[in-house]
């Protein structure tokens, strides 16, 4: 038998059906032909669609290609209502199996698990704040400074700590960021200037850098420093003391434990 190629892009699979669907007429198919010339050769996708059972919106999806994985049922039906023969009804099945193999796999989901040296990294970087953000800038891990900065933060269940979250939704934001409508407008992603909160710590001016993570997609190390001997550090200092102090907070799973900071 002869291949059907595709007419006017889809798949294999939407180019046979759009090929039989235009061979069969309405008497052939069992239809009533209604008054008046029909534009459409053969059957119009609602008459098939009507015939199989099955939405028009879904047949109309199979044929251009937008819906690659009918159930062995539907393509049963649709071999019934374009009259196939045996061979013909075999040769569906094969180019519905081949769409099915051939789809797009849905993206895996980005990983939440830091490496140990990774965790190690942020444990060498104390007393200077970091943390590791995903690329919706979840925060995956923080050494006790990087959490305390982002002041409030450490109230909130490891899964649902997110910078863009905070940054919007937190009410210290407003008074953690001196420039908080760039920050939102950036969602946080490049932060210019921070402002620290607590009355322990008073105005912060820090330094930053930002890099991404080998082996990790998406997943960013960010880190503030301040020079050594200078206020700033000083602060860092006592941030780091106050971090590592530990708070009430919800049981952490087995999983979260694996993602969120070890300190």
């Amino acid at each position: 038998m002869t291949r059907e190629q595709p007419v006017g892009g889809g798949t294999e699979l939407g180019g046979f059906l759009r090929a039989r669907r235009a061979r069969i007429t309405p008497a052939e198919a069992g239809l009533t032909a209604g008054p008046g010339p029909r534009r459409t050769p053969g059957l119009r996708r609602e008459e098939l669609a009507t015939l199989a059972g099955i939405s028009i919106d879904y047949y109309s999806r199979l044929e251009r290609g937008k819906e690659t994985r009918p159930s062995p049922s539907v393509v049963d039906a649709l071999a019934r209502a374009l009259r196939l023969e045996q061979d013909e009804h075999e040769h569906l099945r094969g180019l519905a199996a081949l769409a099915a193999r051939t789809a797009p796999q849905p993206p895996t989901p980005p990983s939440r698990t830091i490496r140990p040296g990774v965790k190690l990294l942020l444990e060498s970087l104390r007393p200077n704040p970091a943390h590791v953000v995903s690329r919706t800038n979840d925060l995956l891990a923080a050494n006790p400074s990087g959490l305390r900065l982002l002041a409030g933060m450490e109230e909130w269940p490891v899964r649902q700590r997110n910078i863009a979250r905070y940054v919007f939704l937190h009410p210290t934001a407003r008074t953690l960021f001196h420039d908080w409508a760039t920050q939102v407008r950036g969602c946080v992603a490049r932060l210019r200037a921070l402002t620290g909160t607590d009355p322990d710590v008073g105005d912060l001016t820090l330094g930053y850098q930002s890099m991404e993570l080998e082996g990790t997609p998406g997943h960013r190390l960010i880190t503030y420093y301040a020079e050594p001997g200078t206020p700033e550090h000083d602060v860092l200092v006592l941030l780091d003391i106050l971090g590592s102090r530990p708070t009430p907070q919800e049981p952490i799973s087995s999983e979260d434990e694996a993602t969120s900071s070890s300190t």
